[in-house]
């Protein structure tokens, strides 16, 4: 066969794959998901991750490329993730110390009588561990949900949902840094959020608009028919003064891309990828990119996330935002499941055309893709219940910090400070007191003397005192800011 005619085959195959994902239902398994961005991972670990319920560990090898099994180990099924990156590059087990390469073969079975019997046993294809397809675009991690030759072939097929304007390399693009966090409620209840532009001045008061002044009508228009496999997008009308155009853009199964055009030729794009984790949780990562105009002004982005801040010090603030519609989207999608038996619309009263974006996404999800995402069958497809704790409910050590290299840094250098800024109060503490000892003493020797005492400390005194409630109080504000690494708790009544 020539690489012409191979070459004719595969186009045919795609063709076809299209015209039968156009007239068939969405094909949840073949595609790229972003699971975790590169720079925040700790190359020195496995880490543990859930994608379509189904538990996989992602990991890089000696050469650099992360990969991503199923987070068993084939001898016994204990968690690979609870395992070692070793120095040659292998990922260890160590409940009994097998070894596995990039491709998830076995290369080392230390129990064995001798290297001709472990050569044995790490031939036999029920030594390996279960691969997925893994690629790095644009700065994320990218994992293709079926494993196999044929699913390797499948996946070099597809492209990933990237950004197309990261690719073009100029220098009137600025992108800024990635977010990443676990939420508490499913993927199409995300994606639900995202398509509903009205809840954003109202929800997210005091950042991006008034509830009081910024819920006003507008509609929207449909400016691509929706499709089974390329989803669909909504232009936003009126848009705001400054304003040309705003457009939502849903592209299954992991973005919805938000692109507002200025009149004066500056563009921002909000990229917004969420990937389906297990029922009732879902993995979001996003970022801002700013787009120039011709005179190399740059427009303005998301509120103050758009302002020149470290990347720990974005994510931290993350929370403020997040939680805003985690509050609502939590319990939403538990009371849609206990009332809503039927369909979607018959559970929900949508009288307004800023709901059509919404209306349609549930269409998509209902008509196009089957109804629901289909967890892995290890997966139970039960909705765990509310979460009544507040604490839980807005944790974010779990859900971010405990896996963001970035953050775990930040927040050692932070307890650092914080007792460095401690110590210094104590040091000031004890000058002052034996200024005022001095003082003391001195005064003693004059009144023995005769001479009349001073009841004033001297300025030194003040001063060292002054100096050790101030540090004092800085430790105190670090180590409320430190607790923002762990929780961030909201209540909506109480934002004014």
């Amino acid at each position: 066969m020539t690489a012409e005619t191979n070459l004719k085959e595969k186009v045919r195959d795609v063709i076809q794959q299209f015209i039968e994902a156009e007239t068939g239902t969405f094909q949840w398994t073949k595609q790229w998901y972003p699971v975790a961005v590169v720079d925040f991972l700790d190359p020195s670990r496995p880490h543990k991750m859930q994608l379509l319920g189904k538990e996989l560990v992602l990991w890089r090898d000696g050469l650099g490329k992360w990969r991503c099994f199923e987070d068993f180990c084939p001898h016994r099924l204990a968690p690979l993730s609870e395992g070692r990156v070793e120095s040659d590059g292998t990922l260890l087990c160590a409940y009994h110390g097998w070894r596995f390469d990039s491709k998830g073969n076995c290369v080392s079975i230390p129990q064995s009588q001798d290297k001709q019997t472990e050569a044995r046993h790490c031939s036999n294809r029920k030594s390996c561990a279960v691969a997925y397809p893994t690629q790095e675009r644009q700065g994320l991690l990218w994992v293709w949900t079926e494993a196999g030759s044929q699913a390797e072939e499948e996946s070099q097929l597809r492209a990933p949902r990237i950004i197309p304007e990261l690719e073009s390399n100029s220098d009137r693009v600025i992108k800024l840094s990635w977010s990443i966090r676990d939420l508490p409620y499913g993927w199409d209840f995300f994606m639900e959020n995202v398509a509903d532009p009205a809840h954003v001045p109202v929800s997210h008061h005091g950042i991006m608009g008034s509830r009081y002044k910024d819920a006003k009508y507008y509609d929207l228009l449909r400016v691509r028919e929706m499709s089974t496999q390329e989803g669909f997008s909504f232009e936003i009308v009126p848009v705001a003064p400054k304003l040309e155009q705003t457009i939502h853009d849903f592209q299954p199964p992991c973005q919805m891309r938000v692109v507002s055009k200025y009149k004066d030729g500056g563009k921002l794009i909000l990229a917004l990828y969420v990937s389906p984790t297990r029922p009732g949780w879902c993995r979001h990562i996003g970022c801002q990119v700013l787009v120039k105009n011709e005179a190399g002004k740059k427009p303005e982005g998301l509120g103050f996330y758009a302002l020149p801040m470290p990347t720990w010090l974005s994510h931290v603030l993350a929370s403020l935002f997040l939680h805003q519609d985690a509050v609502f989207l939590h319990y939403q999608e538990k009371i849609l499941a206990t009332r809503g038996k039927g369909r979607w619309l018959d559970a929900v009263y949508t009288p307004n055309p800023q709901d059509k974006m919404v209306i349609t996404f549930r269409h998509w999800l209902e008509k196009r893709a089957g109804g629901g995402i289909p967890w892995a069958p290890e997966c139970s497809s039960a909705l765990p219940p509310a979460e009544r704790d507040k604490q839980k409910l807005f944790d974010v050590w779990t859900t971010h910090t405990q896996d963001c290299r970035i953050c775990r840094n930040a927040l050692k250098n932070l307890n650092r400070l914080r007792v460095l800024v401690n110590s210094v109060a104590v040091v000031c503490l004890y000058l002052g007191v034996i200024v005022d000892s001095r003082t003391v003493a001195m005064k003693a020797v004059v009144a023995a003397e005769g001479t009349p005492l001073l009841t004033i400390p001297p300025t030194e005194f003040w001063l060292a005192v002054g100096s050790a409630v101030l540090f004092a109080l800085l430790g105190h504000l670090l180590k409320k800011f430190e607790r923002l690494f762990y929780v961030y708790e909201f209540e909506h009544a109480q934002n004014d």
